[in-house]
Formats: structure tokens, sequence, C-alpha cells
């Protein structure tokens, strides 16, 4: 009986240092032998957008990235990699009122992204995402568009999060 505890006891402790599990806080699935990942310059292919916006998201896009993971960030060829363009950023009028005037305005950026997950091919794609938040049609776009770029540039970067690595 002794002998048997000893080999159920190695064979548990064997079973034990075999598996590999990946987890975290953040809900991320990232595959145990991952460890960097890279995102290239997002690419503008919207005609309202400000050049400088393709920067804004690649580099929010990293900061979430490092935020929420342990992996390592490198320029190229990454276990994981991102790429996207901007292929859409407007403003449109809603909430039309009785006058036939907008009582706010949606502003929406779509972002096509492609994944390529170099140690799961099933878990590739390519996706546009699409986020959008509102504001008053009293206020001018071009004061508020550096904090509507924050907010949307947040949803953006955690349904691209998600999408790639979230566990849901």
């Amino acid at each position: 009986m002794r002998h048997l505890k000893h080999i159920l006891s190695y064979v548990f402790l064997l079973c034990l240092c075999a598996c590999q599990v990946s987890y975290s806080f953040t809900g991320a699935d990232i595959p145990a032998e991952a460890k960097t990942f890279s995102v290239s310059y997002f690419t503008i292919n919207a005609s309202l957008a400000d050049p400088a916006y393709a920067q804004n998201i690649t580099e929010d896009l990293k900061d979430r990235l490092l935020s929420q993971t342990k992996l390592n960030l490198t320029k190229t060829n990454g276990d994981l990699q991102f790429s996207g363009t901007v292929t859409r950023y407007d403003v449109q009028p809603v909430s039309i009122q009785g006058n036939e005037t907008a009582a706010q305005n949606r502003f929406t950026i779509d972002v096509k992204v492609e994944y390529i997950n170099k140690f799961d091919e099933s878990r590739n794609f390519e996706k546009t995402f699409s986020e959008s938040t509102y504001y008053e049609a009293t206020q001018d776009f071009k004061t508020l568009e550096s904090s509507l770029i924050e907010i949307v540039n947040e949803l953006l970067t955690q349904d691209i999060f998600n999408a790639s690595l979230g566990n849901w």
C-alpha cells in the first residue's frame, strides 16, 4: 500500500509537470510558447482621418498588449503579429430633432486588423472592428477630437485584444 501511495504521488507530479497551463487575470488565452508580439504601423485608408491617427492607434494597441500580457514587444515578426488599416473615420449627425437639426453627432472609427498567431493558425483572422462615441452637436469636433479618439481607441483596442487573445 505504501508503494502504491508513492507511485500515485509520482504519477501526479509527472502529470503536473507535463501540463502547460496558460492563464491570466485579463482573460488572455496566450499560447505557452509565445514570448513576443509585434504591431506593424497601421495605415490610413479613410479620407477624413488625420494622418497622425495611424501612430495613435498603433501605439494604443501596443500599450494594451503590454499592459494586459507578459509578452515582449518586438519590431517585426513577433510570435503574435498585428497589422491594420483605418478604413473609416467620420462624424454623422444623430438624434434629429423636430426642427431637423441634430442634437448629437456620432464619431466612428473602423479598423481592419490582421492577426497572425505563429503557434495556432486556426486563431488567425482578418476582421474589421468598429466603435463610436457621441457628443453634443453644438460642440466643435476639432476641439473634442483628441478626447473622442481616446474613448474610441480604448474600445477598439479592447475589442482587438478580446478577438485575438481573449478567452471568451
